[in-house]
């Protein structure tokens, strides 16, 4: 009898439970009112008087056993059961992570630049709130001068040799005051510019403006910059230069990408014409230089601008330059499987 009881001790001992059931069920077997130690108790009388001691002690031992594993289960399952409450079920998998799309801006402007960098253009930056120096006199354009008004400026109201920059030239001045030639950069950045909002202009807009100066840089350079430029973004090197007037170039021209009239919107943009005007460009204006203490005997350059809203309008067939800047979550998230 003694050697059954110290096996059901060994059973208790290693015995282990998933559930409160289990353990309830343990407790029964052992420790209810017609459980295996009720048994024995009964069975004590019957025991031979130099056995007692020993059969008492076996029993004792298997009582407290079953006790302290039924408190011990208990235990562990209730503590598993609160650390399951607060954090949930630890074996499920995780909740998904949510993707971020980059902005149609951003994708563009960085492909602009990958372009740029691989033909020797670093990028260059500058603030957004400017002085008249930078954004105006520096660059060929003194107070007083009637092409001022071709920008619609903002000015702070309280100093108004302060504006919102109208052009990233203003952070080409900056690199030509604190860098000597040969120069070679870009100036992505906002732009800000006094005009009514349409699906075709905006209020403030973003562009990338190069700058190269060097010896002996010539229009055709500019031409074959912006051959290669337009090759790699579009995929396509159809383009034409227009004479037209930049204070700060001379001469200067109109650049024309022509895409073609495939789609509705390709009709939207270019006007029906199949060609989409992305920038301007010319060769520096020696007063230009000049202004930033570059010697125009040695040193010539081209600057050229290109608008960052438009060709991400083109590339990804965006009817509505306003939707760039609406944060309308429906719109961006098209945009997830993008660089």
């Amino acid at each position: 009898m003694i050697d059954k009881i110290n096996q059901l001790i060994a059973e208790a001992e290693a015995f282990k439970a998933q559930s409160k059931e289990e353990v309830e069920a343990f407790r029964i077997k052992y420790l209810g009112k017609k459980g295996l130690l009720n048994d024995f108790f009964a069975e004590f009388k019957n025991v031979a008087n130099d056995q007692k001691k020993e059969f008492g002690q076996t029993i004792n031992k298997l009582k407290k056993t079953a006790e302290e594993k039924v408190n011990a289960l208990k235990e562990e399952l209730e503590s598993k059961e609160e650390v399951k409450g607060v954090y949930g079920d630890l074996s499920r998998p995780g909740e998904p992570v949510q993707i971020g799309a980059r902005h149609p801006i951003s994708i563009v402007k960085n492909q602009i630049i990958d372009i740029f960098s691989r033909i020797g253009f670093n990028v260059s930056e500058g603030p957004e709130i400017e002085d008249d120096w930078h954004n105006f006199t520096a660059l060929n354009l003194p107070e007083y001068h009637p092409a001022r008004d071709m920008q619609d400026t903002f000015f702070i109201q309280t100093n108004p040799d302060i504006l919102l920059r109208t052009h990233t030239s203003s952070v080409q001045v900056r690199y030509m005051e604190n860098n000597k030639p040969p120069i070679r950069t870009i100036s992505p950045g906002r732009v800000y510019r006094n005009e009514a909002i349409s699906a075709r202009s905006h209020c403030f807009f973003h562009q990338v403006e190069g700058l190269y100066i060097d010896k002996d840089v010539s229009f055709a350079d500019l031409k074959q910059t912006l051959q290669h430029f337009t090759t790699e973004m579009f995929g396509k090197s159809k383009i034409r230069l227009r004479p037209s007037y930049f204070p700060f170039t001379e001469p200067s021209a109109e650049i024309d990408v022509y895409w073609g009239l495939e789609t509705e919107t390709d009709y939207k943009i270019t006007k029906g014409t199949g060609w989409l005007e992305i920038g301007g460009c010319g060769m520096v204006d020696p007063n230009v230089l000049e202004n930033c203490k570059i010697d125009t005997a040695e040193y010539s350059g081209f600057a050229f601008g290109v608008g960052i809203d438009r060709i991400a309008m083109l590339l990804h067939q965006i009817g509505d330059i306003r939707l760039l800047s609406e944060n309308d979550v429906r719109f961006l998230e098209q945009f997830k499987s993008s660089l």
